[in-house]
């Protein structure tokens, strides 16, 4: 059995990540590591056993490995939350966008988001827009209001 070192990283780029980790995957890359410890022991040279310590750098490896990835599942999972209020906060905001083409601008008041595996999509004036076509953001003024007078 032979596994290339420089195995390519299959999976879909995500700019709106959901923090969920397939744990299928996960145990299996355990079960395999496992697997491969106890045929390198199974076939080593009785006269020249492995290094012991050898076997433990590899185990600490995987271990740190794993950990970093549930750190970055956090932290993206984290991320997408802070998206997502950040979007939600948007609601009733005065913007500006630019079109599909990439020249035309359009201004708008936004009335409602939603999300998806790209991100957060605002309903602006029946349009829908992607959070990457934005240009800016900026509060709706209010009603102009007649100064009362103090009565004499």
């Amino acid at each position: 059995m032979t596994i290339s070192a420089n195995e390519p990283v299959t999976g879909t780029p995500s700019a709106f990540p959901t923090g969920t980790t397939t744990l299928s995957s996960t145990s299996e890359d355990k079960q395999m590591f496992l697997e491969l410890m106890v045929a390198q022991l199974r076939y080593q040279d009785p006269l020249n056993p492995a290094d012991s310590g050898e076997f433990l750098a590899q185990s600490a490896q995987f271990t740190a490995l794993e950990k970093m990835q549930d750190v970055s599942d956090r932290v993206g999972a984290l991320l997408g939350s802070q998206m997502a209020f950040g979007a939600g906060a948007m609601v009733g905001q005065q913007v500006s966008w630019v079109d599909t083409d990439g020249t035309t601008t359009h201004n708008g008041t936004i009335s409602g988001v939603t999300f998806g595996a790209q991100g957060p999509v605002f309903e602006i004036d029946g349009t829908q827009v992607p959070l990457a076509q934005l240009l800016s953001v900026g509060t709706t003024t209010p009603a102009p209001t007649t100064p009362t007078t103090p009565a004499a």
